[in-house]
């Protein structure tokens, strides 16, 4: 049987509509996965139900997310935060990991890992960052490339893709800043910023800062296997 997957949803401002991008749903039917999409409730019940019954959980691109989760005040350069969005997926996050169901994180989706595992973020990389940037908001349409990954490799992710170098697309402002002990990097772009992070302690547990589902319209091997065997991890 085909697993199922729940698929995170984004928000406007106001919070009146649940929104998500074809390209994730696509994503998981060509792996072989049955999408199944969520709204952001408030219940802690259907929360709970969510994550019993999806066999993993795909985290999904959108607004900043509100740097009180990480204990920290809101920059100049924070962005739109939806707040009923950040408090629906900390919750669901944090159950798949109690549950060691697998997750993956696509841009914010890495993000919201980061934080409900306990890590922390830059909440604008140009204002925060020391050293100087890549554009990580790259102008071409986001099936392209942009930018270098170099993947670490003891990681997951290299014995996915199998490459210790890759190419992505880029489209961000936050990142992640400070990982919890019981995540690793596995990915860093070539100016620093962390593009991969995985969990240690989970079967399969893995965030990226890019967004692969975009890069499937060019047919891109690397993006085709980390959601195969993001499906494949689900079937155990």
């Amino acid at each position: 049987m085909k697993p199922l997957i729940g698929i995170t949803t984004s928000m406007e401002k106001d919070e009146l509509t649940h929104s998500i991008a074809e390209a994730y749903i696509g994503a998981i039917v060509e792996a072989g996965g049955i999408p199944l999409v969520l709204p952001n409730v408030q219940d802690e019940t259907a929360i709970k139900a969510y994550a019993q019954e999806i066999d993993g959980l795909l985290g999904t691109g959108g607004y900043d997310i509100d740097p009180m989760h990480y204990r920290e005040e809101p920059h100049p350069k924070l962005g739109t935060v939806t707040p009923l969005r950040d408090d629906f997926e900390l919750g669901l996050f944090k159950r798949m990991l109690e549950g060691n169901k697998p997750i993956l994180g696509i841009c914010r989706g890495m993000q919201m890992l980061n934080v409900a595992a306990g890590g922390t973020l830059y909440q604008d990389i140009y204002a925060q960052h020391d050293s100087p940037l890549l554009k990580h908001s790259q102008g071409s349409q986001a099936r392209y490339a942009s930018h270098f990954v170099e993947i670490s490799p003891s990681s997951i992710l290299y014995g996915i893709v199998q490459k210790d170098r890759i190419k992505t697309n880029t489209s961000h402002h936050q990142a992640v800043k400070q990982v919890p002990s019981s995540f690793s990097i596995s990915g860093l772009a070539t100016d620093g910023i962390i593009e991969a992070i995985e969990s240690k302690e989970h079967s399969f547990v893995l965030g990226l800062q890019w967004h692969p589902e975009r890069m499937l319209k060019q047919k891109d091997h690397v993006s085709k296997q980390i959601f195969t065997s993001f499906i494949n991890a689900c079937l155990h």
